[in-house]
């Protein structure tokens, strides 16, 4: 079997160390990663300027753009054999409910799915991590488990590990997405010549967190699963939308 490994935290990040680490016991591994941070860029696509792929001393190649970048040149030309399998991570920090949308972490598995690729994302509960280990060995776990498990061609999974050494995780649970109170204002500074600036503000609290969720089970000291659907049409609505279109002027 291979893997390809990619991030949002750049190529250099233990995370991914760690993950390359524990995946290549059970697969070969190939790591395609940016050359630095670029949590927060979900799916975004470089095309304005051309992207330069840099092989470095330990075998990872590094990318001068966005995490969907790299999974898309990976799969797409870059390697010379198709991976059977994308793992996105090990994000330093979690992406629980509405972090999906805006996760670079989730966007590289998205990616994967998008080319026909079973695909997971997984995150760690902490932005500095003590246990890189456990989310190691649970990633190591459950790509073990889709080896016999197939998922629908439109799912990716989005994990989320607690911060704990593995005898303290409680088990695996599928969830939910729950969802965050709105985001806090933004920062508004001024720059040198006096020009206004401004810092995006730290996300909203947890609002949607009961059982079931996410958030609950992370909290609780469970790894949680959640299915993501990557077919964003929300169907139910299509006849409804349908009809009140239907009584626009032409």
């Amino acid at each position: 079997m291979q893997i390809l490994i990619s991030n949002d935290d750049g190529f250099q990040s233990e995370g991914i160390e760690c993950l390359a680490g524990a995946l290549s016991a059970i697969a070969d591994v190939r790591v395609v990663a940016p050359d630095r941070d670029r949590s927060g860029a979900s799916n975004s696509l470089t095309l304005e300027y051309p992207i330069r792929a840099t092989q470095q001393t330990n075998g990872y190649i590094s990318v001068n753009g966005t995490p969907t970048d790299c999974v898309h040149l990976a799969i797409t030309g870059l390697l010379e054999e198709e991976p059977d399998m994308v793992v996105s991570g090990i994000n330093h920090g979690p992406n629980l409910g509405d972090d999906v949308l805006y996760s670079g972490t989730v966007a590289a598995a998205t990616e994967g799915r998008f080319l026909g690729l079973p695909a997971l994302a997984i995150s760690i509960d902490s932005f500095a991590p003590e246990h890189l280990d456990t989310a190691a060995r649970a990633a190591k776990v459950l790509v073990e488990g889709l080896l016999s498990q197939q998922l629908s061609r439109d799912t990716i999974l989005n994990v989320n590990v607690p911060d704990l050494p593995w005898d303290a995780i409680k088990g695996f649970r599928g969830t939910r997405l729950g969802h965050r109170h709105k985001a806090e204002p933004v920062f508004k500074a001024t720059d040198p010549r006096g020009h206004p600036i401004y810092w995006v503000g730290p996300p909203g609290a947890e609002q949607d967190a009961g059982e079931g969720t996410d958030f609950h089970a992370v909290r609780n000291g469970y790894i949680s699963v959640t299915p993501l659907k990557i077919d964003l049409t929300h169907h139910a609505e299509v006849p409804a939308t349908a009809s009140w279109l239907e009584d626009l002027p032409r």
